[in-house]
């Protein structure tokens, strides 16, 4: 399926489930982890890890609400310590052990890290295949013009549905799913994926950001688009003002 058929599915979604549907659901902000997306409710958040293709234990949150018998989940991995956990590990790697230690100056990085970092959105792939489900697409995709992948699966248990993005920005991973039972439409959920800064401002690029280029710092990243270029300034401009008082 491409983007724009998916686009036109969820415009359908909309028309045809009538317009408390749209207004049931709220446009969720998350400044601190970087992202904004549609849910039916305020989610709930969990604190957990995640465990890299590389073995590194990572900080992450699960953002989950559910509507009906759908259920929707933001997972946000942060990998912006991977230098730090690589250097760490290289420098306690023993003697010889090549698949420890990496490259100390080169494109793998020690401890392999920014290997680690290149393979995190095929990896999140991978684990998502390993379920028992049937892949029934799987394609590039972007969203804000940050790049990634777009998956869908049938659950062979129960021939449930999984609607899942996978994306990467600022060296941090984004898995998003919204599984519904089987001869539900797909939700909107999965094509409501956007990026904010720390400030809630959303972040739309010029042209394709890639982390494994862009969040490693290998080439400065795109320029973000006038509306919202001019949108940070203006944040910014308004938390340097000083304030006076009376």
């Amino acid at each position: 399926m491409t983007r724009l058929t998916a686009l036109m599915l969820t415009v359908f979604v909309l028309l045809w489930t009538g317009p408390t549907f749209a207004q049931e659901w709220i446009e969720f902000n998350s400044p601190r982890d970087g992202f904004r997306v549609a849910f039916p409710e305020e989610p709930e958040v969990e604190d957990t890890t995640y465990t890299s293709e590389y073995d590194y234990t990572l900080p992450a949150r699960i953002y989950t609400a559910e509507r009906g018998q759908g259920r929707y989940s933001m997972t946000v991995v942060d990998y912006r310590e991977m230098e730090r956990l690589g250097v760490e590990r290289y420098e306690a790697c023993p003697v010889g052990a090549e698949t420890c230690i990496g490259q100390p100056n080169g494109v793998i990085g020690p401890g392999y890290w920014r290997q680690d970092v290149r393979a995190a959105i095929t990896h999140a792939t991978f684990r998502m295949l390993q379920r028992d489900v049937t892949l029934t697409h799987l394609g590039y995709d972007w969203s804000d013009l940050v790049e990634g992948h777009m998956l869908q699966l049938t659950n062979n248990a129960d021939e449930s549905r999984t609607f899942a993005g996978i994306y990467m920005h600022d060296n941090r991973l984004y898995i998003q799913e919204g599984t519904v039972p089987r001869n539900y439409p797909p939700s909107m959920f999965q094509h409501t994926m956007g990026f904010v800064d720390e400030n809630g401002n959303r972040l739309r690029y010029r042209s394709i950001y890639s982390n494994a280029y862009h969040g490693l710092g290998e080439y400065p990243r795109p320029e973000l688009t006038a509306a919202t270029a001019a949108a940070v300034a203006a944040s910014q401009e308004e938390s340097t003002t000083p304030t006076t008082g009376r």
